[in-house]
């Protein structure tokens, strides 16, 4: 070979491109994870997707996923939200740039699903309980100091010392 020629020498790979010695996967950019779970809008910074990401929030293909792991076309994600939500995803496409909310469902679509199942989980919460009855550590609401007292004034006394007790 001459000068001129264009060829990969000896000991060295391939890297042009062409049917030859091409993988298909080289044309396709390579995303990490944290940062395609930010460019879709799934968290507001890359720390919050790292930290998500960290804490076993996030499978791909329902195994536990590293931030460093690269996003694929066709990829299942699915997305475990604090308060038992969840959604499960398909990639649809790749970036890495942080675009309006348009561009960014673009880059995903939502199973079928996954979507009845997080509708179903947020109309239940929307029915449920009242928050002041689900609180169980801190300080006593009034309801509970009323119970209370009502408790205090029909329970039986072990005490002997009438001077322990509280007035009624």
């Amino acid at each position: 070979m001459g000068r001129g020629s264009r060829g990969a020498g000896p000991g060295k790979p391939d890297t042009r491109g062409g049917p030859s010695g091409s993988d298909s996967t080289a044309a396709s950019p390579r995303i990490r994870l944290d940062k395609w779970l930010w460019a879709a809008r799934f968290f507001k910074t890359r720390a919050l997707s790292m930290e998500a990401i960290d804490r076993g929030r996030i499978l791909v293909g329902q195994q536990v996923a590293k931030p460093s792991r690269e996003v694929r076309l066709g990829d299942e994600i699915e997305i475990r939200e604090p308060g038992g939500l969840s959604r499960l995803v398909e990639v649809r496409g790749l970036s890495d740039i942080r675009g309006p909310a348009p561009v960014a469902q673009q880059l995903y679509v939502e199973t079928e699903a996954s979507r009845t199942a997080r509708e179903a989980a947020l109309a239940l919460r929307r029915m449920g309980v009242e928050p002041a009855l689900t609180q169980t550590a801190g300080r006593p609401t009034k309801r509970d100091r009323r119970e209370l007292a009502e408790w205090d004034r029909w329970s039986a006394s072990l005490d002997a010392n009438p001077s322990t007790r509280r007035p009624s």
